[in-house]
C-alpha cells in the first residue's frame, strides 16, 4: 500500500518542485499605491484571513489523515475562515458577491477533503476526479475575482491559485510518507505564498476603489 501511494501521489508531489518565480505570475505593482493606515489595515487583515485558510487547511488535513476526533470541529472552523474571506469583500463588492465568494471557498475546502480522503484511501480514480475539480473550482474562484475587479489578472490568479493546492497536495503526500521535514517546508512555503496571494488582493482592492482610503 506505500509503494502504491507513493507512485500514485509523487507526480502531484513534483508540481511543486518548479521554481516559485513572482514576477512570472504578472503580479499587481504597488509602487503607485499611496500607502497609509486605511491601506496597511485592509492589508493586515487580508494577510490573517489567508494566513488563516493554510493554517486551518493544515490542521484539518492532519486530523484527517490521522483519523482525530477533532476532525469535525476543525473543519468547521475552517469553513468559518471562507465565510470570513467572504465578508471582507462586501464592503467592495456587495453581499451578493461576498455570499458567492464564500461558497466557492466552502467548495474548495469540501473538494480538498475528498481529495485528501482518496489519497489516504489509495482511491486512484477519486483522486484524478476531485483532483481536476479542485483545479477548475480554482479557475472559478479566478474568474470571479477577475470579472469583479479589473486590476486582476484571471492568469496571475489562476497561477497562484493553483500554486497554493500544489503546496497542499505536497503536505498531504509528505504526511503520507512521513516526510515531516518535507512536510514543514510545504507548509511554510504555502504560507508565504498565500501572503503574497492577499497583497495581491488588496493592491487591486485599492486602486479599484482609491477613494475608500483617502
Amino acid at each position: 500500500m506505500k509503494k502504491f501511494l507513493k507512485t500514485l501521489l509523487i507526480p502531484l508531489f513534483l508540481l511543486t518542485l518548479i521554481p516559485f518565480k513572482a514576477q512570472a505570475l504578472d503580479r499587481i505593482a504597488s509602487e503607485d499605491i499611496s500607502y497609509n493606515k486605511s491601506t496597511c489595515n485592509l492589508m493586515m487583515a487580508e494577510r490573517q484571513l489567508w494566513i488563516d485558510h493554510v493554517s486551518w487547511t493544515r490542521s484539518f488535513i492532519i486530523s484527517d489523515l490521522s483519523s482525530l476526533e477533532d476532525k469535525g470541529p476543525v473543519l468547521e472552523r475552517l469553513l468559518k475562515n471562507q465565510d470570513d474571506i467572504g465578508n471582507s469583500i462586501k464592503p467592495y463588492y456587495g453581499e451578493e458577491a461576498g455570499n458567492k465568494l464564500a461558497a466557492l471557498l466552502r467548495e474548495h475546502i469540501g473538494i480538498a477533503g475528498q481529495v485528501t480522503d482518496a489519497a489516504k484511501n489509495g482511491n486512484k480514480d477519486d483522486l484524478e476526479k476531485y483532483n481536476k475539480l479542485w483545479y477548475e473550482n480554482a479557475d472559478k474562484i479566478a474568474d470571479f475575482l477577475s470579472s469583479a475587479n479589473p486590476n486582476y489578472s484571471n492568469k496571475a490568479l489562476k497561477d497562484m491559485l493553483h500554486k497554493h493546492l500544489d503546496f497542499v497536495t505536497a503536505q498531504v503526500v509528505s504526511r503520507l510518507n512521513k516526510d515531516w521535514k518535507a512536510d514543514i517546508s510545504s507548509y511554510d512555503k504555502g504560507e508565504a505564498h498565500m501572503i503574497m496571494f492577499a497583497d495581491m488582493l488588496t493592491d487591486g482592492i485599492i486602486k479599484q476603489f482609491p477613494k475608500k482610503f483617502k
